[in-house]
């Protein structure tokens, strides 16, 4: 007979597939809380669910579907993505990434928000979604700033955030416009120095870094992630580029994205994932090997076509992708609530 703990989490498990399919069936509201559980213990079996640093059985995973959304055009308001994602969780999404620009995707005066700020309004306006940043170009960011930050909303989330992680675009006007380093060598660099400096910094021990671009002279941050051993990190750049490629393995999961020849924008394949797969395993230590690893895929809005968009998306499952992101794209603001409410496309 399982322990009283053990127990608990399954049941949390399964009040919140429960609960995803009441949401998925358009009855809307919160969850009927059984007497025994508490907020606490519910937290806990999403947590469980979500398969960051705990141990699961392949009866409890599944697909996560993951919205991601920009921050900028109407989403260029903090008020608006908030409002997002707190359709996102009634909706049924297990997961809400947003992207982190200082001017949107352009040269030009587009409206855009600060993504940290956004999410910090989500973490408090839900209870269980995943949230994160898709993707935080830590080299024209401060590591230790970073870390604080990351920490605040995974308190506020109450351990549900998610940090992405790439080295940038250096065409943004983030990079471009204010003199950020813009050489591809270097960024990469100090993003390697970033993550040392922020997974030293969340350990809450005394902590010391001398590096080519970032020194920290002893200090101990306090207090540490609330997710155990820490908040969970995604590496993006591109596949099957070797530099994002080999970061990715010593991290928790990859977004990365494929790199296509000129005027190719096809999805991946299943052989493809495998080929990522076998390759992030083979560059894995036995210690990092025994943990769960995320391959975060997609990113793309959905097509006209859904029951092809589900064929892809079960094929990509099986061959290892865990999480499926749609993008909503900055549009008309009905029709971005529109395409949250609908929910996920579900293989499960």
């Amino acid at each position: 007979m399982s322990s009283n703990g053990e127990r608990t989490r399954h049941e949390a498990l399964s009040l919140r597939r429960k609960e995803r399919q009441r949401r998925s069936d358009g009855r809307g509201g919160r969850p009927q809380v059984p007497p025994n559980m508490t907020e606490d213990v519910i937290m806990s079996g999403y947590t469980a669910h979500s398969k960051f640093g705990t141990e699961y059985s392949e009866e409890e995973v599944a697909m996560q579907y993951g919205l991601s959304l920009p921050n900028g055009g109407v989403c260029g308001d903090a008020r608006v993505l908030a409002e997002l994602g707190c359709l996102a969780e009634e909706a049924g999404w297990d997961g809400v990434f947003v992207e982190d620009y200082i001017v949107h995707q352009s040269d030009g005066a587009v409206p855009t928000c600060d993504p940290w700020i956004a999410l910090a309004a989500m973490a408090v306006g839900t209870k269980q979604i995943r949230l994160g940043t898709s993707v935080t170009p830590l080299s024209r960011r401060r590591p230790w700033k970073v870390a604080r930050e990351a920490v605040a909303l995974d308190q506020l989330s109450n351990g549900r955030f998610i940090l992405g992680v790439g080295s940038g675009d250096a065409g943004e006007a983030g990079f471009s416009r204010v003199n950020e380093v813009r050489d591809a060598k270097e960024r990469a660099k100090m993003l390697d120095e970033s993550l040392d400096i922020i997974l030293g910094l969340w350990s809450g021990e005394p902590f010391s870094y001398q590096g080519h671009y970032f020194q920290v002279h002893e200090m101990t941050f306090l207090p540490a992630p609330v997710q155990k051993p820490r908040i969970p990190i995604l590496v993006g750049g591109g596949w099957p580029l070797k530099g994002p490629s080999l970061r990715a393995a010593r991290y928790d999961g990859c977004c990365l994205y494929k790199q296509h020849e000129p005027g190719d924008s096809s999805d991946w394949t299943p052989d493809e994932v495998r080929a990522l797969k076998r390759f992030i395993e083979s560059h894995r230590s036995e210690q990092q090997a025994a943990k769960p690893y995320e391959i975060k895929l997609g990113g793309r809005s959905r097509s006209e076509d859904w029951e092809q968009d589900r064929a892809l998306m079960k094929s990509l499952a099986e061959a290892g992708v865990t999480w499926w992101v749609e993008y909503v794209p900055a549009g008309e603001l009905e029709e971005m609530r529109e395409s949250v409410k609908r929910g996920p496309l579900r293989i499960d």
